[in-house]
């Protein structure tokens, strides 16, 4: 399974934002993660529409896009529209989670189901077969520049063998916290979807770069 870096906006800086793009993908990350938060489901308000649009204009990256709001289902066709490859929502946050699935699918792009710390791994075993990314929070969701919660290893490595006992090809991308200190633990639990958010952005070619080394080393068997 491949590992992918996922560098999260939510930490660059805006007025330089097309320029710090170019340089992590150069640096070999292949996804850009998009947090967009509704000031409701978590504190805070962040990225909308119109930034995934002007984004997908001048980026090929994928773009992972990452809804942090109330009742999703809402914006779902709307952001699939905006250039979105990936929507992920909340299990906490839908009101019907086989439905918001079906719709994310519907639009073309690929369905990825997010938890918080608080929520059981196993909440989202009856939805695997809908889903192609499972997102483990290791903070709470709403801010960046977060401190790694140290108990997601164990809920990392708990959520990769339910993917392997189910038998499901899924991607199992993990949030929140992660330097150049914890992420080979990250892995090794079973992850291999990394979001980074100030671990790359505070130099945004070397940081993406720096951790993409330790993406490519050789990765356990799952």
């Amino acid at each position: 399974m491949t590992n992918i870096l996922a560098p999260s906006i939510l930490a660059a800086d805006i007025m330089r934002l097309g320029e710090q793009i170019e340089a992590v993908r150069k640096a070999g990350a292949k996804y850009l993660h998009i947090d967009v938060m509704d000031g409701v489901f978590v504190p805070s308000l962040s990225y909308g529409v119109c930034v995934v649009e002007s984004i997908r204009k001048s980026c090929d990256m994928v773009l992972d896009v990452h809804l942090m709001i109330v009742d999703p289902h809402r914006y779902v066709e709307t952001f699939a529209r905006a250039g979105a490859d990936i929507l992920t929502v909340h299990l906490e946050a839908c009101e019907d989670v086989r439905a918001t699935l079906e719709l994310i699918r519907s639009c073309g792009c690929r369905a990825g189901l997010s938890i918080k710390p608080g929520t059981p791994v196993e909440a989202v075993e009856p939805y695997l077969d809908q889903m192609d990314l499972l997102l483990i929070m290791s903070v709470e969701p709403g801010f960046g520049g977060q401190v790694y919660f140290p108990e997601s290893t164990r809920r990392i490595a708990q959520a990769r063998a339910m993917i392997e006992r189910k038998g499901r090809d899924v991607d199992l991308e993990v949030d929140g916290g992660i330097t150049m200190a914890n992420v080979r633990e990250v892995l090794s639990a079973g992850a291999n979807v990394i979001v980074s958010g100030s671990t790359v952005f505070r130099d945004p070619q070397k940081g993406a770069a720096a951790l993409m080394e330790i993406l490519r080393e050789p990765s356990p068997l799952f």
